[in-house]
């Protein structure tokens, strides 16, 4: 598990080495184990290392026989001892015994669309190749690792982190406010682009190729559902040990030791019931309903597993928040992601690798919208004249019973159903910004090309769909991978595996959500392995106090300062978000997670435009 930097040009006005020095210090804490350069006159790649697999001869940047191929590597590769025979019998020779040498020759061998297609595993990777001249990257089938460009007409750079381009003084550093209005909609960057101008994200299942100054980018894979006919006895059989068999090389593809997170839900339990490893890590709140720690316990008792846990308070959650924003690159308002940096620092004490549970939801089912109540999907069948009709109806009225949903299904489906952790409509977003920002953008404009691909399918497969395209890349696998990488440790992901899904995809939907159940297939399986209670127990997420803690004057006060201060207006109404700041510190309405989209922005923008990050290793220092 790595870090990885690399930039073009040909021109000779630049110290390479220099630039691509500063570029890898920007990102030591993804591998503060090692570093690698390689540099010539028209490319620079750099690299830092974790050491997790061949600890001694698996440092980067690694080459082919006759060095006229380079890799840099961030992530793992399952099946790459399989690969590595592949080659050698097709006789190519190998230096060490790690994944990052299997990639090369592979590329070699069979191209970089055949190889992607053999791959088991989470990556992000660069390839130069000499010869052609052409640089080729790629990013994993679900998005675990991220992969960002910076490209302008003059500049091209490619890494794991954008704060690695900071490092190269060519990088001009301007916020792209463009992407406020979605962001404050869906809670996380949703776009392509970045909040950082001229910066994108390499989408999941794509590889890019740079060649002639110029960039091309090609889809490798795609999620493709192909409905099976099989009884639930015969997929509970199958899934099951596909299922057990991930988890097992997920947790021995490495020389060091490998830990788990353990929360209260199935996913988490399950992985571990499977891995059984030395140690667990859990994190909760000790305000009453915000901690699910004491459920990891009685299982890692059971299992005789020593379980590390940590209570957070609300002192250390606000601590945290700056670099939170930090290490997330962009505005990240996922409240989960503060307590999952303290899990990661907590695990990061005791090992370097661990399991969690993520991906399980968006492909078995998992979130409780996948469920909807019979009189709602009666409801949903009416004409969309009358339900707009009656949204328009109570919409005036707050307190009218069931106001919230009558004003939901009052929409189109592609417009009621914008994936797991949505917020806000449009017009309450544009509410909120400053006059500069308010524009005509809609949700429709993200989400119709990808809800065009499944609008004929059930709602439940299409809500999976926009999820794993959305909500799991661009929020959950991000935050997992920035928050343990934060920390120098490496996440795996067990439960996302593409064989996994491969085989997921088959399921009927009949079997994802039965009656009131969402997830049914899998907690069955999981059922078997732990007790009831842990695989019957209803998706709660990984609840966090903050509502709660703003109706307290200490944090309310922390919050209207942020709120007072003058480049505010530079993206928002001030009187508005202030106003809903009193009404939620007065229990006139919740509007909790809202004030927390807005300050988390706010000190996003601080850290890297009126700080730029300076202080943020200081406070990293402290005790917290």
């Amino acid at each position: 598990m790595c870090g990885f930097v690399g930039f073009i040009d040909n021109s000779k006005k630049v110290d390479k080495k220099i630039y691509i020095k500063q570029m890898a210090d920007r990102i030591i804490h993804r591998g503060p184990d090692g570093e690698g350069f390689y540099i010539d006159n028209e490319v620079a790649l750099g690299h830092r290392r974790l050491s997790i697999v061949d600890i001694k001869g698996g440092s980067q940047p690694m080459y082919n026989e006759d060095k006229n191929l380079v890799i840099v590597f961030n992530g793992e590769i399952y099946n790459y001892e399989k690969l590595k025979k592949e080659l050698e019998k097709k006789k190519h020779v190998f230096q060490s015994n790690c994944d990052t040498e299997v990639l090369i020759h592979g590329y070699e061998e069979w191209g970089i669309s055949e190889l992607l297609k053999k791959l088991v595993g989470m990556f992000a990777f660069v390839i130069y190749d000499k010869k052609e001249k052409k640089i080729c990257g790629a990013r994993d089938h679900f998005g675990i690792k991220p992969f960002y460009y910076y490209k302008t007409d003059n500049e091209f750079f490619f890494g794991s982190e954008i704060k690695s381009f900071l490092g190269h003084p060519n990088f001009q550093k301007k916020v792209n406010k463009n992407a406020l209005k979605m962001f404050l909609i869906f809670q996380y960057s949703v776009k392509e682009e970045t909040f950082f101008q001229n910066v994108f994200k390499l989408k999941p299942g794509h590889y890019l190729v740079w060649k002639d100054d110029k960039l091309e980018i090609n889809r490798y894979f795609e999620i493709e559902y192909n409905k099976s006919k099989k009884s639930k006895e015969q997929i509970i059989k199958e899934l099951t040990k596909i299922l057990e068999e991930s988890v097992k090389y997920h947790q021995t593809t490495s020389d060091v030791e490998v830990g788990s997170y353990l929360s209260g839900g199935v996913d988490s339990s399950y992985v571990v019931s499977v891995a059984k490893p030395n140690k667990t890590f859990s994190v909760g709140f000790k305000e009453k309903g915000f901690d699910e720690s004491m459920y990891a316990k009685e299982l890692s008792d059971m299992l005789k597993i020593n379980n590390y846990r940590k209570s957070i308070t609300a002192d250390e959650f606000f601590d945290a928040l700056p670099i939170v924003e930090y290490h997330t690159d962009e505005p990240e308002a996922n409240l989960s992601a503060v307590p999952l940096y303290y899990l990661s620092k907590l695990a990061s004490e005791q090992v370097k690798v661990v399991l969690s549970g993520e991906g399980s939801d968006e492909m078995f089912g998992g979130y409780n919208e996948y469920y909807e109540p019979t009189i709602l999907r009666m409801y949903a069948k009416l004409p969309l004249a009358i339900r707009k009709l009656i949204r328009n109806i109570v919409t005036p009225f707050p307190h009218f019973p069931g106001q919230n949903t009558l004003k939901l299904y009052g929409l189109p489906f592609d417009e009621r159903y914008i994936g797991h952790g949505t917020l806000m409509e449009e017009w309450e977003a544009n509410e909120i910004l400053c006059d500069d920002l308010k524009n005509n953008e809609m949700i429709r404009d993200v989400l119709k090309p990808t809800y065009d691909i499944v609008r004929k399918r059930d709602v439940i497969t299409k809500k999976m769909y926009i999820d794993m395209h959305f909500w799991l890349p661009q929020d959950i696998l991000l935050k997992a991978d920035k928050m343990t990488m934060a920390n120098s440790l490496e996440l795996r992901v067990p439960l996302l595996d593409i064989n996994i899904f491969k085989y997921a995809s088959t399921i009927p939907t009949k079997f994802l959500v039965e009656k009131k159940e969402t997830k049914s297939i899998f907690r069955k399986i999981a059922n078997n392995k732990i007790p009831e209670e842990w695989s019957k127990r209803r998706k709660l997420g990984f609840p966090v106090p903050f509502s709660k803690w703003i109706r307290e004057e200490v944090y309310y006060k922390k919050v209207k300062s942020l709120f007072m201060m003058d480049f505010v207006k530079e993206f928002f109404d001030q009187s508005v978000i202030n106003k809903l700041l009193e009404e939620h510190f007065n229990k006139k309405k919740n509007n909790g997670r809202k004030i927390y989209n807005i300050y988390t922005f706010l000190i996003w923008y601080q850290v890297y435009f009126l700080e730029d990050g300076n202080n943020i290793k200081n406070r990293k220092n402290h005790k917290i």
